[in-house]
């Protein structure tokens, strides 16, 4: 894949929304935007790479797995028209990260508050698991938006063991220094990296919260430790820090 032209985040970003590396990946996506969801048959889905969202100076990045089919797949923005999207921007909302609980539109409004939120698979993978050769395909893209964030980059939360197993060799190619052997994925995890704290999280998918093995408290105080740890204002439950 082509990561070099236009510098900085906007450009990034206008890459990987063009990026057409993983065959299997480009036929599913442009499928589901074909066939769509009943209840979303008026959209005109992206259908494309979804690239991250959030600020070019955040302090903290939050790392998924991959956008969702009918969710980033259809709005072109990570986390936004899905249930897991829900979870994630209420409990952002909750301790002040966030303008607002909700992430339906890319023109909704929503601000993060020194927050980016990105994946190390930019497109929606059949029944929402990636390959490993798609994995490492994509890293190049994350290994570049670590690079650019780095000036500004203080904590790093990470949902599920996927999207820790395919961080962490990012963060080595990106120049952090990684332990070895690898430290193993865990809900509440915690390993410092050269001055970037990295924590971990389980995802936030319906599987998870449904069944309580991720209840809004757990997800709202790994994201209150982290974003202390990056030195960002968080707010108690129902008080909302100032942006």
């Amino acid at each position: 894949m082509d990561t070099s032209g236009d510098s900085g985040l906007v450009g990034l970003d206008g890459r990987i929304a063009g990026c057409r590396a993983c065959p299997r990946l480009v036929a599913w996506r442009e499928e589901v935007a074909r066939t769509k969801r009943a209840a979303f048959a008026d959209w005109t889905y992206w259908g494309r790479p979804v690239p991250g969202f959030g600020p070019s100076d955040a302090r903290l990045l939050i790392v998924g797995l991959a956008p969702a089919a009918h969710g980033g797949n259809r709005t072109g923005r990570m986390f936004t028209g899905d249930r897991s999207g829900d979870v994630l921007y209420e409990a952002l909302y909750d301790v002040g990260l966030a303008s607002q609980p909700t992430s339906v539109t890319p023109d909704d409004g929503l601000e993060l508050y020194g927050v980016r939120v990105t994946a190390p698979v930019h497109c929606a993978p059949p029944a929402n698991k990636p390959t490993p050769v798609e994995r490492d395909t994509c890293r190049p893209w994350l290994v570049q938006e670590l690079n650019l964030l780095r000036p500004t980059l203080a904590a790093v939360v990470v949902l599920g063991a996927f999207g820790w197993q395919a961080a962490l060799p990012a963060f080595a190619e990106a120049g952090w220094k990684v332990p070895r052997p690898r430290p193993s994925f865990a809900h509440g995890a915690h390993v410092p990296l050269d001055g970037l704290d990295l924590f971990g999280c389980f995802h936030v998918s319906q599987r998870n919260t449904f069944t309580g093995r991720l209840t809004p408290a757990m997800l709202r105080e790994v994201l209150r430790t982290a974003a202390g740890a990056a030195g960002l204002p968080t707010a108690s439950y129902g008080e909302r820090a100032l942006p």
